[in-house]
């Protein structure tokens, strides 16, 4: 797993170009998407480019941004895939139950038991909330969890860890055996 940056948080990613004029489509991490000109330069994962954002606007389901230096087609072409940071301190606290992502991947995963079932690889949303992709300890293919209460009960940022209580088998764990099986229920 990567090592992350605790002192810069990924913002934004530029998209594909949007129209001739250097625009771009924008997907915004943040919790209030127009917001991004206020945090000031944007930065490429590298630290090497810096942008600001001179016009924002929204579209279907993105923002559409003109960004400092950017007039055409091409140059908003070489940008697209690219992630936008900022300096932590230039971003609100977050409040409570709510957590920035990059304070949570990396971070071991726990069940209830206190057993170390492995860590967050990443935290996902594909439109019907947070999902934390845990990669096992005991290796193989990772696994999502729904970022709810009922299923990660404790995210302890002070202790770096966080408790989770998965649905049965979801780590490869035998079944409850005291649960009736299929055939059993009909």
């Amino acid at each position: 797993m990567a090592e992350q940056n605790k002192d810069r948080v990924c913002v934004a990613q530029i998209g594909a170009p949007h129209g001739v004029r250097g625009e771009v489509r924008l997907w915004p991490f943040t919790e209030d998407p127009m917001a991004l000109p206020d945090y000031g330069l944007l930065q490429s994962e590298d630290g090497a480019q810096q942008f600001r954002i001179e016009t924002l606007r929204p579209a279907k389901d993105h923002l559409v941004a003109r960004l400092q230096g950017v007039a055409d087609r091409t140059a908003a072409e070489r940008l697209k895939n690219l992630k936008l940071y900022v300096p932590r301190d230039r971003l609100p606290p977050p409040e409570a139950d709510e957590f920035y992502h990059a304070d949570l991947i990396g971070l071991p995963v726990f069940d209830t038991h206190g057993a170390q079932l492995g860590a967050v690889a990443a935290v996902h949303n594909f439109g019907a909330g947070d999902l934390l992709e845990v990669q096992p300890a005991a290796g193989g293919a990772s696994v999502l969890l729904t970022f709810t209460q009922a299923v990660v009960p404790l995210v302890d940022l002070a202790a770096q860890r966080i408790v989770v209580d998965p649905p049965a088998g979801t780590f490869g764990e035998a079944e409850d055996e005291t649960a009736p099986s299929p055939k059993e229920e009909q």
